[in-house]
């Protein structure tokens, strides 16, 4: 199976449009005591019910956090339409000044990270002197971190030299069966784990190190610095091709054109732990710890590809339509940006490099919980989250509302802040006899393209439903 459409995770680096993928859990459910996939968050958490979760349909959980989006880089032509059929260009339109391109990304690291998880199957039930519960689980989730003058350097504000500094560009899947067992240990204090076998699907990481580019000549870049791709997936290939050098004396090279995938199966095996507590302080006070996702998956094979050379020659960014009137497709205009950074990134196929092992990121919860002396049915909550995966390592605190209404129905409100943005989420949770069903979202949806791409890169979605007795 021939992988054309590789090139597009290229240009979702410079376009941004990509969305959503190891799943951080619904934060704003952490303090919802009937929330059945809590556990999930620190394995401590038990629930009053039994539950069986609707297959496929029992948790989905979407994350995406960022601080530069699409409407960083997609804008009104200027030109349309007077000028121009094209409505909507990119940042890097000559007639977009480089004040008005570039204010919408920050001057460090502008970055984007997903996580997407859909529990197949989840169980919970009391037995052992405890609650357990048994999950089968796919996760994915991506990353990018791109300097600021990667995007100035696109733009090409004039100046001869550019130091980008590093970029990195992250994707992984894998499937995972969990194992999870809490129990109470005296009156204040409650303890649970997780053991998880993790089923590696597929992973690949991208770094681009000690970039510069110095002017050349007229629109042309000498471009340094180092640059690897591994992938780990099962049958995965480089394509190359032959070229020539601009000097015919220097004969020719090879480079990576396209990638293909010579049928599908398990890339890679490892186990996770999740370890947490909760411990009662008064009948008003209650704090809580957990460590998630603490493991690894080792990889069976390794497609490397490296940069064919410590510097080249470049001829720049050029701008293409984002909406072109004249009905050329939009697969045929970012097919251009795919090969100005198949280019830009200079790879040649470096081989089968054998196995690796891989960490799948970690996250630490920390929580306390206030319940109101005078009406017990509502509590407030403070949990600090953080996940730990080296560019796209992030933070959050967050603080919620909780209201318990009726026996059958419960949720909240909150306010969080984090490495990104500001927020405000909620959570829905309706238990009657028999049934539950959730909704919520960390992140409010806000205001979204047309292709309902969210313009600022944050958004979240998470919601199911089980059988309970």
């Amino acid at each position: 199976m021939k992988l054309t459409h590789i090139r597009y995770a290229a240009v979702a680096l410079m376009l941004a449009t990509a969305g959503g993928a190891a799943a951080q859990g619904l934060n704003s459910a952490y303090f919802t005591d009937d929330y059945k996939f809590r556990h999930d968050m620190n394995p401590a958490f038990g629930n009053e019910q039994n539950y069986v979760s609707v297959p496929v349909l029992g948790n989905i959980n979407v994350n995406l956090h960022g601080n530069f989006g699409y409407q960083d880089v997609v804008m009104h032509n200027p030109m349309f339409p007077a000028s121009s059929s094209k409505k909507m260009t990119t940042f890097m339109n000559p007639y977009i000044s480089a004040d008005k391109a570039l204010d919408g990304f920050s001057k460090g690291n502008n970055r984007i990270i997903g996580d997407v998880g859909i529990t197949i199957l989840s169980g919970g039930f009391k037995a052992f002197g405890g609650y357990n519960t048994i999950e089968i689980s796919s996760k994915t989730s991506f990353g990018m971190s791109l300097p600021y003058e990667l995007f100035e350097f696109a733009k090409n504000t004039g100046n001869k030299t550019y130091d980008m500094g590093d970029v990195n560009a992250h994707a992984m899947s894998y499937a995972e069966l969990a194992l999870g067992h809490s129990r109470q240990i005296n009156e204040k204090l409650r303890v649970g784990a997780k053991l998880k076998f993790l089923f590696g699907l597929g992973r690949a990481d991208l770094k681009l190190q000690n970039l510069k580019a110095d002017l050349a000549g007229e629109n042309k870049w000498t471009v340094s610095g180092q640059a690897v791709a591994d992938v780990s997936m099962k049958g995965f290939t480089y394509l190359s091709t032959t070229d020539e050098y601009n000097n015919p004396d220097n004969g020719t090279y090879d480079k990576i054109d396209d990638v293909d995938v010579d049928g599908f199966g398990l890339g890679g095996f490892g186990m996770a732990v999740d370890l947490g507590a909760v411990y009662q302080i008064d009948d008003d006070w209650r704090v809580s710890a957990s460590v998630l996702d603490l493991g690894f998956i080792s990889w069976s094979e390794n497609a490397q590809a490296v940069n064919r050379s410590d510097e080249f020659v470049f001829d720049g960014f050029h701008d293409i339509s984002v909406n072109d009137g004249v009905g050329v497709p939009f697969e045929d205009q970012t097919d251009n940006y795919g090969d100005q950074i198949t280019d830009f990134i200079n790879l040649r196929d470096n081989g089968n490099k054998g196995g690796r092992t891989t960490g799948i990121g970690a996250t630490l919860n920390f929580g306390a919980e206030y319940n109101l002396p005078v009406y017990r049915k509502i509590t407030f909550g403070l949990l600090s989250s953080t996940r730990i995966k080296g560019a796209y390592t992030w933070t959050e605190g967050r603080l919620s509302a909780n209201w318990t209404p009726l026996k059958w129905l419960d949720g909240g409100v909150n306010f969080a802040v984090n490495s990104f943005t500001a927020s405000m989420g909620w959570v829905l949770n309706i238990h009657p006899k028999g049934y539950n069903f959730f909704i919520g979202m960390d992140h409010l949806l806000g205001k979204t393209s047309k292709e309902f791409i969210p313009l600022s890169s944050n958004a979240s979605l998470n919601l199911g439903m089980s059988i309970t007795w």
